[in-house]
Order: structure tokens, then sequence, then C-alpha cells
């Protein structure tokens, strides 16, 4: 989820847009805890989706891992032009995709990707602009990578959010390798950044008086942020990452925070199931503890939110995706805790890669399976019919 940004499209004109390109998909009606609920797969035929992000006419827009992007029209895919040409290695490509707040006055397309060295091994997370002409991406511009090329290609990071000042949000990964990166605050990887719409470092950020920091830096100690949100109505940040053999976690955002990462993890070493460094420990002063950490692992993805009451038991709920584990979980929150979660569509669509609330109120996401079968799914209420 890149904001939670009203979307100014008539809901009763997308319902009606949906029923006319989607009629006839088989949906599969589910039992939940509180909610039935129905499951269908609306568009297939992609190749490792990473991100999906709503326009404001209801139309979407899909990143594939290999370098192409889309734009969903109902059932009809369509190539646009102009993505930047991306390192397609290990987890690393065309990543997440994120509207600018004034799109509809500027059209401005955010996109990270995986941006290759001269040497073709070592990559890093980058971030560029374009704007949307049609079925192309013009005047793209590479507006900020970070501070160091680097391999093996994993541990991107590259989720995106703006923040309601008009700042963006972008987390990038320990990349790997040297997860003690993590710790190193003149080190970009393992961290959360604020940038300013043109990719500069927002001008107050934490560090910025820090001759050994990295001005863009807004929290560190962040092994592999995959999921991001900003909340709707208190501002929080969000965030979900992966820690090693379990740990991973749910953290709410503050600036100048350590998260502890390689510091401290629940985790375990993925060899020897004993902590991952021989300095890692569970908890310490001055590391922030994560909100929730999930152990055994959900292997988190895309986080969203649902605001209104379309699933009037879920108003108010975390969604969570998750990869490995192939579902979605719902988290409720009360006085500020989690004091319930449940597994949705386990196992019934495969890995969940992004997910968000479409102008309906229905919730969208991607499979990433890696096949040429992945596609966009919906989960909308059970009509009873």
């Amino acid at each position: 989820m890149k904001t939670n940004r009203p979307i100014k499209t008539n809901r009763l004109i997308t319902l009606l847009v949906a029923s006319v390109f989607w009629a006839g998909a088989a949906a599969e009606t589910l039992r939940t805890e509180y909610e039935e609920i129905e499951l269908e797969q609306l568009v297939d035929g992609l190749n490792e989706p990473w991100a999906i992000e709503f326009l404001p006419d209801g139309q979407m827009l899909v990143t594939e891992r290999g370098g192409r992007l889309v734009r969903i029209d109902g059932a009809e895919v369509t190539a646009v032009s102009g993505a930047p040409e991306v390192a397609a290695r290990g987890q690393g490509g065309l990543l997440d995709v994120a509207l600018h707040p004034d799109f509809e006055s500027n059209q401005l397309v955010y996109l990270t990707w995986s941006r290759a060295g001269d040497d073709g091994v070592q990559s890093a997370t980058t971030l560029s602009r374009g704007r949307l002409d049609g079925d192309a991406l013009v005047e793209v511009e590479q507006i900020f990578t970070q501070d160091r090329l680097s391999s093996p290609g994993r541990h991107y990071g590259s989720r995106l959010a703006w923040l309601p000042d008009g700042t963006l949000l972008m987390s990038i990964g320990d990349r790997g390798a040297e997860p003690p990166r993590a710790q190193d605050l003149d080190d970009h990887a393992g961290s959360l950044l604020r940038l300013t719409e043109d990719g500069e470092a927002a001008p107050d950020n934490p560090f910025t008086s820090r001759a050994d920091a990295r001005p863009e830096i807004w929290s560190y100690g962040q092994r592999n942020i995959q999921g991001l949100m900003v909340h709707p109505e208190t501002g929080e940040i969000w965030a979900t990452e992966h820690g090693p053999r379990g740990g991973d976690e749910l953290n709410r955002v503050v600036p100048g925070a350590n998260y502890g990462w390689p510091v401290v993890s629940l985790g375990r070493n993925y060899r020897t199931e004993e902590p991952y460094f021989d300095y890692t420990r569970r908890s310490m002063t001055g590391i922030v503890d994560p909100v929730v950490d999930w152990t055994p692992g959900l292997h988190p993805s895309g986080l969203t939110m649902l605001t209104d009451d379309t699933f009037p038991a879920w108003q108010g709920n975390f969604l969570s995706g998750g990869l490995a584990t192939e579902q979605i979980r719902r988290i409720v929150f009360e006085n500020g805790e989690v004091v319930h979660e449940e597994r949705l569509v386990q196992g019934k669509a495969g890995r969940v890669r992004d997910l968000t609330v479409g102008p309906d109120g229905f919730i969208y996401f991607v499979t990433d399976n890696g096949e040429d079968n992945d596609g966009v799914w919906r989960i909308s209420p059970a009509t009873g019919d």
C-alpha cells in the first residue's frame, strides 16, 4: 500500500465497470471467522508481478519483476513502454510502483528497481519517475540510487509510501551478504529513507546534522522491509520485514529509531538454528522491539488497511500478504495492541506479493509464483447468490 489518498472514482461506476469486464469469472465462496467472502482471479498470464497500484480511473498499474510495467483495464493487459532497464537477477528487477499524490494534475509515476553496475554483477536499489502518457512512461529520470553497489542480488527492500507532508518513504534491504551494514548510518542498506518528491534527502530527517550518517535515512536496523504503509487516520508509519528463519516483524516506525538487525532478532540461523550471529540477542536497550514477531515466519509482503465498512467485521484491520505461507494475514488491533490474527485464502492463490484496497472497497492482490500464470486476484463480500 503506497498511500491512503482518496481515489476520485465514483464507486457505483467502478462496480458497474468491474461487472462488465469480469463477468463470468469463476468465484469461490470462502468462509472466514467473521465474513463470508468471494475469491476470484481477474487476470492471469502475468510473470512474477511485484506491485499493484490503482489509477484514479479504476485501472491498475502492475510491475513485473522481469522489467515490464503493465496497465490493466478489466481483463485487458497492455504493456507500458519506458520503464527502466533493470537487473532482473535473484530478487532484483522492476519492483514497486506508486503515484505522485498530485497524479491527476502531473501524471507522475514512481518506480523502484535494481540497477546493474558496470561489472554486471553488483547492483543497487534505485528510484525513477516518469510521466504516464497513454501507454508510455515519458520524461523518465533516475532521481535516487543507494550509495553502494553490492552483490548478491537479494534484499532490495523497495517499498514506497507517501507521507501527508508530500515526502516519500522508500525501503532498502540489507542486501543479504553483509547484514551489519544495517547498523551503519553511513550506508543506505537496511534502512527506511525519507525523500523529497525529487529524490533528495528530506531536510528535517533525523540524521541530517551528522557527518557520519546518510541524510536520507529515517530509521535503520531493518533487514528487508517488504510491506509499508502510512496509517490514514494517525499518520503512523507501519512496516513488515523479513527475519531470517523466523523473526519476521510488524513494526511501528518512528524517526531515528534502531530496529536491531542483525544485533537483535528473534529469528535463527538458517543452518544451525542458533542465533543468527554469536552477538545476536533477543532484545536490547535502545533497540525498538517489534509490535508483532512472527515465528514461525509469515514471510510478509504488501501491507494495507481496511478503512471503510465494505467488510464490516474487518473495518480498521491491517492486512499483510504472505509469500511462502501463501496467505493474507488479517491483523486486529485494540487500544493500539494486536489482539487477534486470522489466515485468509491460505493456499488458494499462491504467494501473495502485494495487496491493496481498490476504489470499490474490495481487496486486490497479485501472486508471485515464478510462473507465467501469475495474476491479479480480488476478494469481495459474498453476494449470497
